[in-house]
């Protein structure tokens, strides 16, 4: 008898301290559009941010394109965003498809 596939854990963006984040689960198409809303409303009042990506399952283009989007609406309202702990699929992505520079990574990214 096979198991049934496990459900994916959702895309998930916590606090987890003054200024940081926590981002968990599946980033991908599913929950992109609702994390970016969530981002933009948890991230305003704040100048500096550091979102923790150590517990990112799983991360497709659309999760990349997610972590761009904070990056440059930060810039946009003059925030310092930081992303740490990278999962290594995302900063290939971001190399192969030449958007390394719109990230801000930390050194261990």
């Amino acid at each position: 008898m096979t198991r049934p596939p496990a459900e994916a854990e959702p895309g998930r963006l916590a606090p987890a301290g003054p200024g940081r984040f926590e981002l968990s689960g599946e980033i991908g198409f599913v929950d992109a559009a609702r994390l970016l809303a969530e981002g933009d409303r948890a991230f305003a009042p704040l100048q500096a941010v550091e979102v923790d990506l150590a517990r990112v399952t799983r991360a497709d283009s659309a999760g990349l394109a997610l972590l761009i989007e904070w990056s440059l609406a930060a810039r946009e309202a003059g925030r310092q965003l930081r992303y740490c702990n990278l999962p290594p699929a995302v900063v290939s992505l971001a190399g192969i498809s030449d958007v390394s520079e719109l990230l801000s990574l930390s050194a261990d990214a």
